[in-house]
């Protein structure tokens, strides 16, 4: 922990001394290291639409407040999302809107898919499902071992989020792993900012097979009569089964995958580090389970899974008294905007019971607003709740070891002992 104090010391005294034209947050050794936070808390207070003018990626604007954030996110019309233009990530991803997810398309055709999936995710269907990801979560959970080390992210978080994934897919249940690891390697994508070129032509290699299995899937679902799991969904109807090419449909199924898995693990994840961090919290959940319905969006606003989305400027357009022209990249940094004092109070501190949990832009806003909400809220609720039946108490003994990446702010390993 030691460490962790020098390391945001030397950050802070690092984002203070640079010259903002200098700032290039998108770095994803920021991220990797969790000293990303004095870069944004300059930007906000001093340019908070600040423009790079060079870096890995690329120039960008970098949007740091809630309100502008929520100003660019709402107008869809003017800031595209489509892959035609560069997709929805710091780095450039160019492609053929035919084989692109709902998340990087434009109107019409972004609701035209997303209502496909959209009944999985209602209130009455998150009621149905509960059930089973409690007594999914209780058996997780019950073979934990008692009085020794063990990784919480791949024991609890990565587990019970494939069990839930395989669940809403049904995917063969011992192949569960599959759908998590599918994430970890798109997300380590030189793109996102993760991986390295020397690892490269071994992730694209795997990522091929993990996207053939998922094929031979799909194919065998458009041939069957259609069900209510997504990958049915998803195979016969026409706005997303790509006229029967699977290559084209996969990158809905892809996005599904990442979308299910990463706000949910990480979530969970962070929020025991969060509690650890802040044992009064811990202690006052103890005091009162009832608080785990405020604390949930607490938690997904603290951790951000989602550290930003990018737009591309269809019209020159004024946010935050800055001109961004025709053609320019613009990231909202969600991260950045959960930290905002101006719009949330207290913001940089994890309260349980906070008095507006609500109030933050993790899940995004507007028409791409994250469909999988409820869901992501529903499991967190669940496996919080399921825990503290069994373990007042889970102690984080060691540093986290979080991703590289600027797009998803998660967690590769957290060690932790339950007290014996």
């Amino acid at each position: 922990m030691a460490d962790g104090a020098r390391m945001a010391a030397e950050a802070r005294d690092r984002a203070y001394s640079t010259p903002l034209e200098d700032f290039h947050v998108g770095d994803p050794e920021l991220f990797r290291t969790d000293t990303h936070w004095p870069w944004f808390e300059r930007l906000r207070a001093e340019d908070p639409v600040h423009y790079c003018k060079a870096s890995d990626f690329g120039p960008y604007w970098s949007v740091t407040k809630f309100d502008d954030i929520v100003a660019v996110d709402g107008d869809h019309n003017t800031f595209s999302s489509s892959s035609e233009n560069g997709g929805i990530a710091l780095g450039d991803s160019f492609e053929d809107p035919a084989g692109a997810s709902f998340i990087s398309q434009d109107s019409p055709r972004h609701e035209a898919q997303r209502k496909v999936v959209t009944p999985m995710f209602t209130s009455g269907a998150m009621a149905a499902m509960e059930p089973l990801i409690r007594s999914r979560a209780a058996t997780i959970l019950d073979e934990l071992p008692r009085g020794e080390t063990f990784d919480f992210v791949d024991r609890v978080s990565v587990e019970l989020t494939a069990q839930m994934l395989a669940t809403l897919m049904d995917f063969p249940f011992e192949e569960r792993r599959l759908l998590p690891r599918a994430s970890d390697l798109l997300l380590a994508a030189p793109i996102l900012g993760g991986g390295s070129p020397a690892g490269e032509p071994a992730r694209q290699a795997e990522l091929m097979a993990t996207f053939g299995r998922l094929v031979g899937i799909f194919a065998e679902r458009a041939a069957q009569p259609r069900n209510d799991d997504l990958i049915s969904m998803l195979a016969h109807d026409p706005a997303t089964n790509g006229g029967g090419d699977p290559y084209k449909f996969v990158g809905n199924l892809v996005l599904l995958i990442v979308a299910g898995s990463d706000t949910t693990r990480h979530s969970i994840t962070g929020g025991l580090l969060a509690l650890n961090e802040n044992p009064d919290q811990y202690a006052k959940l103890r005091e009162d389970t009832g608080l785990i319905g405020t604390m949930v969006p607490e938690i997904i606003r603290y951790q951000s899974p989602v550290a930003h989305m990018r737009r591309t400027a269809m019209a020159d357009a004024q946010i935050g008294g800055k001109t961004i022209r025709k053609g320019e990249k613009v990231i909202m940094w969600y991260v950045s905007g959960n930290r905002d004092a101006s719009a949330i109070a207290n913001p940089d501190a994890f309260i349980i019971d906070r008095e507006r949990p609500r109030q933050h832009v993790a899940f995004g806003f507007g028409v791409h607003r994250c469909v999988g909400q409820r869901l992501a809220e529903m499991q967190l609720r669940v496996v919080w709740e399921e825990m503290m039946k069994r373990f007042p108490f889970i102690e984080v003994v060691g540093e986290p070891r979080r991703l590289t990446s600027n797009f998803v702010k998660g967690y590769e390993y957290l060690p932790v002992r339950i007290p014996g």
